[in-house]
């Protein structure tokens, strides 16, 4: 056990509690009298049986999420040579070994295990090592693992999202978030969750970059929030606002079981990153699902509909990855039964997207009976300019059903998801962020206005020395 000795897990796969059952299971259906026998002593207990000094490491099944200790088929052969070369007989080899399928593929840390007692050690790893494998698992979007967890209406699920500078990734321009606590609507038998009604949420807009940071390939709308009021915060606080307001819904950390909040991004690892940035504190043990990779797998597996990559005009592949807003869009596919209509909200705001990645979530895992949200504003004619089609924006949603997915950027064709010529927003690819979002920037120019009382903040006067230009829009003149 001194020894630091690590191993690929490919090839050890057999149970070590399992071999030793498999054995007294043989004897007994053979009607071996093993205790009469010389080497009957190896099997009288299984502390017993471990003195042969086994080879072991600690892996997850790929197919029941279920931690075990295994060792390999050659160690098995060691133990039957030991037995022949020592008492001179033969043993099979017995039937009926528990046989699993290493999840892990990274080099695991062997151990030897001669005695019960170092062996109950390694087995009070195995829950440590089962939450291990399901962090990942579910960070790699697997379906049945996260489909689990939702469907256990215990968790709190909290979709995040940081815009940040082009410039310099640290500079956190917005910080958004929707969190619904799932345990207590299951208590007051309130059950799918209702968006305006259940999602606890919020918007945060950084103060001293208000006026001095404008994104150029990928702008941000930061007075465009939809679901409510917008807050200007200092960047100094931003940090324990979003730590407190973390620590408001996590649990304890725990080596051995899931924390009760679950972290949901579109995109993980730059959220993520960002949060570390701001040491951020999140405890070990926290789940993480990343909508993109949920969705991704999803279509890799055929579990979603078929449609067509605007930047090839060929169906999608597998393996390619939907922005949040065409995740959104897709929805037309599935709900062909149903009227869907989508807030028309405007993307790259941070309390937006954190709004709508939720809901997404919600939509993927259990789309039955889910209500949209409602916006509390409308938003800025930016993202869909209804106006060209001769309709006002309070008027005209974005229909999200598949006769009508021209409103979606998408139309049916031959049982496709195809992007629509008549969207009035032409982009390039659904992968291509900064030409997807670059070319949003519209009815931006000298006549446009935006009034000052949907801001957050003082109201800012016209020709005053407090005008200012924010987010790529500007205050015409009264």
């Amino acid at each position: 056990m001194g020894d630091f000795q690590v191993v690929d897990p490919k090839g050890w796969e057999y149970d070590l509690h399992s071999v030793y059952s498999a054995y007294m299971g043989h004897f007994q259906t053979h009607h071996i009298a093993w205790y009469d026998k010389s080497w009957g002593h190896l099997f009288s207990t299984f502390e017993e049986f471990l003195a042969f000094s086994w080879p072991v490491i600690v892996v997850t099944d790929a197919r029941t999420g279920k931690a075990h200790i295994v060792t390999r088929l050659t160690s098995i052969g060691a133990f039957l040579k030991m037995i022949k070369t020592r008492f001179g007989e033969t043993l099979p080899q017995a039937a009926n070994m528990v046989i699993i399928q290493p999840f892990e593929t990274t080099t695991r840390h062997l151990r030897h295990v001669s005695d019960h007692a170092t062996y109950k050690k390694l087995h009070s790893t195995l829950p440590a090592a089962v939450l291990n494998a399901q962090k990942q698992r579910i960070r790699n979007g697997e379906l049945d693992f996260i489909q689990e967890i939702w469907d256990m209406q215990d968790k709190t699920f909290m979709a995040v999202d940081f815009e940040w500078s082009e410039r310099n990734e640290k500079s956190t321009l917005e910080w958004g978030y929707a969190a619904v606590r799932c345990g207590p609507l299951k208590a007051l038998g309130v059950w799918p969750p209702v968006p305006d009604d259940n999602y606890r949420k919020g918007h945060y807009v950084v103060q001293e970059y208000i006026d001095k940071v404008v994104n150029k390939y990928c702008p941000t709308y930061p007075w465009h929030y939809a679901f409510g009021d917008s807050q200007v915060i200092s960047k100094a606080k931003l940090p324990q606002v979003v730590q407190g307001i973390i620590s408001s819904l996590a649990s304890p950390d725990s080596e051995t079981l899931p924390n009760n909040l679950v972290i949901v991004t579109h995109g993980a690892s730059g959220d993520l990153a960002r949060l570390e940035d701001m040491k951020i504190r999140l405890p070990h043990n926290m789940l993480v699902i990343d909508t993109a990779m949920f969705e991704r797998s999803l279509y890799n597996q055929g579990l979603r509909p078929l449609m067509v990559d605007p930047k090839t005009n060929q169906q999608r592949q597998s393996g390619t990855t939907l922005s949040l807003e065409n995740l959104l869009r897709s929805f037309a596919m599935s709900t062909q039964s149903d009227s869907i209509v989508l807030p028309n909200v405007q993307f790259h705001n941070s309390g937006n997207d954190a709004f709508m990645c939720l809901f997404a979530l919600q939509m993927l895992l259990d789309p039955r009976g889910v209500k949209v949200p409602t916006p509390k504003r409308h938003s800025h004619n930016f993202g869909m300019n209804v106006s060209n089609m001769g309709m006002g924006m309070n008027t005209m949603p974005m229909t999200m059903m598949a006769p009508q997915a021209a409103w979606s950027g998408y139309s049916t064709v031959g049982g496709l998801l195809t992007p629509s010529i008549s969207s009035p927003v032409q982009r390039n690819s659904v992968y291509d962020l900064s030409s997807e979002f670059g070319q949003m920037r519209m009815a931006s120019g000298e006549g446009s206005k935006r009034s000052a009382s949907r801001s957050p903040g003082p109201k800012l006067v016209p020709g005053s020395a407090s005008s200012r230009r924010l987010s790529g829009f500007r205050f015409g003149d009264a």
